[in-house]
């Protein structure tokens, strides 16, 4: 079964049973908890995800939080006219959006991770492709053309690359997923950063767009000598093949759930202190990370909201990060590392209920 089919199924079941479950949930709210609905919109990457998790927690809790999947940037736009309680992102917000919304306090919550795979259309290798950041700058900029270019065939020795057109195949559409390649772009190119930048929206010097993730894996596997870019999850159920990119610690690293994982990890020094959790984990130090890694955030401004529902909102993420990891893996999604969450958990501004039970 393919992620689309698997996660098509998930938002099926949820359809069908959120009603009754909610109902039910209602008839039994925890002792001096007032049950609130909440309201959020925001990123289609875990749509899947927070379908499941919002029907589950209905049951469990009695309270019933409805999610609608526009995209990153129809979330934040919400967010900022204040329509929805919460958001999710795969895109930080900047700060000239936090300020454009009420209390100018905007928090970025670690609810899942993604990755993005290089995926690549060669019948010749009988092996994975390997790649460089340089050389992966080099490609998207444009300045590798030729399959058996000298630097790609340094990095894979054993292997004799085709003399073939290298042809590039980019999203056409704004997405989280842009976002990732060209944060990583930016974060390893300067070339890359002083001209395309990162953003959900990229203006790709070279290659052809395509919409979603459906479309670019389409796109590259009828085209010989093609590469492009999808999600992690989406390559590993469609069992496109991927490429071993090498990281900060010099080693090649697929994009498998565990290496990660292993980013977010090593990203825990640098979310110490204040509760600013827009931290980018590309090009992760540790000697396990794949590189081209990002957190998906819920995003809540807690002055807009009321102490309430951001109490109440809380209590959700709790529950997804203590509950809800065997569900985010039977989707195919990869939950927050424990050690990460419980640090997340300690950072927010939360009522002393949940400070209590984090601290037991």
């Amino acid at each position: 079964m393919t992620l689309p089919d698997m996660r098509a199924r998930a938002i099926l079941v949820v359809i069908t049973f959120a009603t009754l479950a909610a109902c039910a949930g209602r008839d039994r709210p925890a002792a001096g908890d007032m049950t609130v609905d909440l309201l959020g919109a925001g990123a289609t990457f875990p749509y899947p995800l927070y379908a499941r998790w919002f029907n589950q927690y209905a049951a469990d809790s009695g309270v019933r939080i409805n999610y609608e999947s526009i995209g990153s940037g129809g979330g934040i736009d919400r967010l900022i006219g204040g329509t929805v309680d919460f958001a999710a992102t795969d895109v930080p917000m900047s700060d000239a959006e936090i300020a454009r919304v009420r209390g100018a306090r905007v928090l970025h919550i670690p609810m899942v991770l993604g990755s993005v795979a290089l995926t690549y259309n060669l019948p010749v290798l009988e092996r994975p492709l390997r790649l460089t950041p340089d050389v992966i700058a080099s490609v998207f900029l444009g300045e590798i053309t030729r399959w058996n270019d000298q630097r790609l065939q340094a990095i894979n020795t054993g292997v004799l690359l085709p003399d073939e057109p290298l042809r590039v195949v980019h999203r056409l559409d704004d997405s989280g997923t842009s976002y990732i390649v060209s944060d990583y772009l930016s974060t390893v190119s300067a070339s890359w950063l002083a001209g395309p930048g990162r953003g959900k929206h990229v203006a790709w010097p070279v290659g052809t767009g395509a919409r979603g993730n459906e479309g670019v894996a389409a796109q590259v596997k009828q085209t010989i000598g093609a590469i492009g870019f999808v999600e992690s999850s989406y390559a590993r159920f469609n069992r496109l093949p991927t490429a071993r990119v090498r990281n900060a610690a010099g080693r090649f690293i697929a994009p498998a759930a565990f290496e990660v994982a292993a980013a977010a990890v090593s990203a825990l020094d640098t979310v110490r202190g204040p509760a600013d959790l827009r931290v980018s984990i590309v090009n992760a130090p540790g000697a396990q990370a794949y590189p081209i890694a990002s957190f998906s955030w819920l995003l809540v401004a807690p002055e807009a909201i009321g102490p309430a529902k951001y109490a109440q909102l809380l209590r959700f993420v709790e529950w997804a990060t203590r509950d809800g990891e065997q569900l985010a893996r039977e989707l195919g999604y990869e939950p927050i590392p424990t050690t990460l969450a419980e640090h997340v958990l300690r950072s927010l501004p939360a009522d002393a209920a949940i400070h209590d039970r984090l601290n037991q």
